[in-house]
């Protein structure tokens, strides 16, 4: 057992996300362990660019109200507790709803190819982000 320091608190890079987004990193790839993970922390409207993930990911919303797409879905409204696995592959983007703070635990899988752990591709549209959203039912 190890137990770490706290790693820096970095700003999301802008060509990778809309607004002001703070990431903590959580783990790294260490030997046999590939999992990459952070705490990511946006304001008001920020958001991801489109993206994927060749081994996909899981997010885990621990605060406030987010949304979330995949490409060619609804655009869907994520609160705390609420856990989202995206498929290998699938393109899609998540972030803060208007008026609101959201931080999630974000997880991958990095690649031991070589391929990196997310393909960033164009921003978010504000037509795409202003979408009306949807709440799923919750389950069971």
């Amino acid at each position: 057992m190890e137990l770490l320091p706290k790693p820096s608190t970095g700003r999301g890079p802008a060509d990778c996300f809309t607004g002001d987004v703070w990431v903590d990193p959580v783990a790294q790839p260490d030997g046999a362990s590939q999992l990459v993970a952070a705490m990511v922390r946006f304001t008001p409207g920020a958001r991801t660019a489109w993206h994927t993930h060749p081994l996909g990911q899981t997010l885990y919303v621990t605060e406030g109200v987010g949304r979330i797409q995949a490409e060619g879905g609804d655009v869907t409204e994520i609160r705390p507790g609420d856990v989202v696995r995206i498929a290998p592959g699938e393109r899609h983007w998540h972030g803060a709803a208007p008026g609101h703070f959201m931080t999630h635990l974000a997880m991958v899988q990095n690649p031991t190819d070589g391929t990196p752990a997310t393909a960033w591709a164009e921003h978010v549209t504000e037509a795409e982000y202003t979408a009306p959203a949807v709440r799923p039912p919750a389950a069971g």
